[in-house]
């Protein structure tokens, strides 16, 4: 369980409840994500916090997430869903950095509730993390023998025209590039 401690380190809500902030009160406790194995053990933590109430309204009235769970509508004020553990874990599971999965998404508008499909289509289409268009589209003729090795020095190539006809092809986010 060492691996889901990756993907919830930085994930924690404060828990209040609908009945005590009709009240006037606002009081609640922050729970870090991590802290808990699952699903289960949080919605423990939740009831034991207000267990002054029968059957408590939880409310999330803040929360700190990376997006991709946000956008993924897997937390709001009212919710948290009970799949966000095994989302998780499955996401560390996949050896990917979490950056490059929150870029991916952000460059595709990808919401897709198939997680497992998700990270097949970023480790499908990722292809390196670079400073700018021209150093990835260098590095990546380079590579696949496009550019001869034995080029004369007095050959220049016009990298940022190469870059803007390439791109058509690619996306990127943050620095990390994902083949269309």
């Amino acid at each position: 369980m060492a691996n889901l401690q990756n993907c919830l380190d930085n994930c924690s809500l404060y828990v209040g409840t609908y009945k005590k902030y009709n009240e006037g009160s606002i009081f609640g406790e922050w729970l870090n994500l991590s802290d808990y194995s699952d699903y289960n053990e949080l919605y423990e933590a939740m009831k034991e916090l207000h267990n002054d109430e029968e059957n408590p309204e939880f409310m999330f009235q803040d929360y700190e997430f990376p997006k991709f769970f946000i956008n993924q509508g897997l937390i709001s004020e009212s919710h948290i869903s009970k799949d966000i553990y095994e989302i998780a874990e499955n996401i560390n599971d996949s050896g990917l950095d979490f950056e490059i999965i929150e870029a991916y998404v952000d460059c595709r508008g990808n919401y897709n509730k198939d997680i497992q499909g998700l990270l097949y289509e970023v480790a499908e289409s990722y292809s390196g993390e670079y400073n700018s268009d021209e150093d990835f589209v260098q590095e990546m003729l380079e590579q696949d023998g496009s550019i001869p090795e034995n080029l004369p020095s007095y050959i220049y190539i016009d990298w940022d025209a190469t870059a803007r006809h390439l791109m058509y092809d690619y996306s990127t986010s943050n620095g990390f590039y994902f083949r269309n």
